[in-house]
């Protein structure tokens, strides 16, 4: 750890909890417009304090707390977006064939799951696994598209085919 500037000071995060608790709160809670989730995205956002290695010390606690909190944000409003999307399919579809509530919260944490797996790989390969996968595009046809050769659309593939994997297991 290297040591503190002159004059700079390292909080703990008991320190940090006591004094910025309420104000990160307030940030969410202004962004949201909701006091039930920043109260969630605020104890998430000290949770992962907790759980970070704590290699550095926290010299300006508002700035860090307010990544890590914008980052959980990013992730709320995707998983609504994906929610309402979800809701909105369903509402289409006729009464006989609408899923059980336990269906649906399965196929909604399923897209969630699936959701975060496309954003942990590269871009093309998210696109040549959406394109084979929801468009049924060959791997030749992929490879035109991508303007990439047809081996690497095969190893773009098999990126995201071990990522698939890895949500199963999870």
């Amino acid at each position: 750890m290297p040591p503190l500037s002159p004059g700079a000071t390292a909080y703990t995060i008991e320190t940090i909890y006591r004094q910025e608790h309420g104000w990160l709160k307030a940030w969410l809670q202004r962004k949201l417009g909701t006091s039930t989730h920043a109260a969630d995205l605020a104890h998430d956002t000290f949770v992962r304090l907790l759980a970070s290695p704590g290699s550095e010390p926290i010299r300006e606690p508002r700035a860090f707390l307010r990544t890590v909190a914008h980052g959980l944000l990013v992730n709320h409003w995707r998983r609504q977006d994906l929610e309402r999307a979800w809701i909105e399919t369903l509402a289409q579809l006729p009464p006989a064939l609408a899923p059980t509530p336990e269906e649906r919260a399965m196929a909604l944490q399923t897209l969630q799951l699936v959701d975060a797996m496309l954003r942990r790989i590269n871009p093309k390969a998210r696109a040549a696994f959406l394109l084979s996968q929801l468009d049924g595009l060959t791997y030749a046809a992929i490879a035109t598209q991508l303007k990439v050769s047809e081996r690497m659309v095969k190893r773009y593939m098999a990126q995201a085919m071990f990522e698939c994997l890895l949500l199963e297991q999870a």
